[in-house]
């Protein structure tokens, strides 16, 4: 690795790919992100088929913002009704408010991933993580495949998001703490915890994305101020910039395909490429395919 791919700790590979690959593994970020596919496995995969460097996990966390661009943009009806719902709910000191109560659900459903990504912030970005290695990562997505297909199977997709409960919020936040391990997906496991709830499929997904709005933004400001500390170059941040606008725009486009699809399909083409994916990278990883 060059000094270049290491900036104070982090892994800034990206800074070697240039622009050009930078704007392609946003696409490939920006889609894979906010779709139940994980977008670790594909930010290993298509650089290591095409011969580049890992771009990093800097460059995986700071790309958050592009997912919260999008999912704000996508949902901004939710995020702005309980933004100020609840302000007016503090206002009015009416704590009952469904909308303050749900804003509140959503926060205190963040603690569990909030403390433990402190507690585990040093492996996980560090150069060279053991964690990203491709064998953990297919692991990963042939054991969220099999949850989401039994999430699938065997609960009734019944409930919308005005059942929710606490309880429901926080089990969802608790299995969010799973998407530390790369290969989970913070979109697949709390996709998979709601469907587990008997949320229908398309309110499973609304309440994901609005759960994870709190650790979607924590996690890309956190590793953007990384960066600044670590004194990235001017050409770093431009090529990032480049990286975070593609990948807000293929991201919109990954929530509208996912809401479609499970508005009037199901999860199986998800777990179906999930498991398809994981065996792929065990395979690759055996035979050689990648570096």
């Amino acid at each position: 690795m060059s000094a270049d791919a290491c900036t104070q700790g982090l892994d800034t590979g990206f800074i070697e790919l240039g622009a050009a690959k930078v704007a392609l593994l946003g696409v490939v970020q920006g889609i894979s992100e906010l779709l139940p596919i994980s977008s670790t496995a594909h930010m290993r995969i298509v650089p290591a088929l095409l011969g580049w460097r890992d771009p990093g996990s800097a460059f995986s966390a700071a790309m958050q913002m592009a997912a919260l661009v999008a999912v704000i943009s996508y949902f901004w009806s939710d995020v702005r009704g309980l933004f100020f719902g609840s302000i007016d709910a503090v206002r009015r000191r009416d704590f009952r408010d469904w909308q303050f109560r749900f804003t509140t659900w959503i926060l205190m459903a963040t603690l569990p991933l909030v403390i433990f990504g402190t507690l585990l912030s040093k492996w996980l970005n560090a150069c060279g993580s053991p964690l990203r290695t491709l064998p953990v990562v297919g692991v990963a997505c042939i054991a969220m495949a099999v949850l989401l297909a039994l999430a699938e199977k065997f609960c009734a997709h019944r409930r919308t998001l005005d059942d929710v409960s606490l309880k429901d919020a926080m089990l969802v936040g608790l299995a969010q703490v799973g998407a530390l391990i790369p290969g989970v997906s913070r979109s697949g496991s709390t996709l998979t915890a709601a469907m587990f709830l008997d949320l229908e499929r398309d309110q499973a997904a609304r309440f994901s994305f609005l759960l994870g709005l709190p650790a979607i933004f924590l996690a890309g400001a956190k590793e953007l101020f990384e960066l600044y500390k670590a004194h990235l170059s001017a050409e770093g941040w431009m090529i990032l910039m480049v990286g975070l606008v593609v990948a807000s725009i293929s991201a919109f486009v990954a929530i509208w395909s996912l809401m479609r699809i499970l508005e009037k399909f199901s999860s199986w083409p998800f777990v179906v490429y999930r498991f398809l994916l994981g065996v792929f990278l065990l395979v690759g990883v055996a035979v050689g395919w990648f570096q």
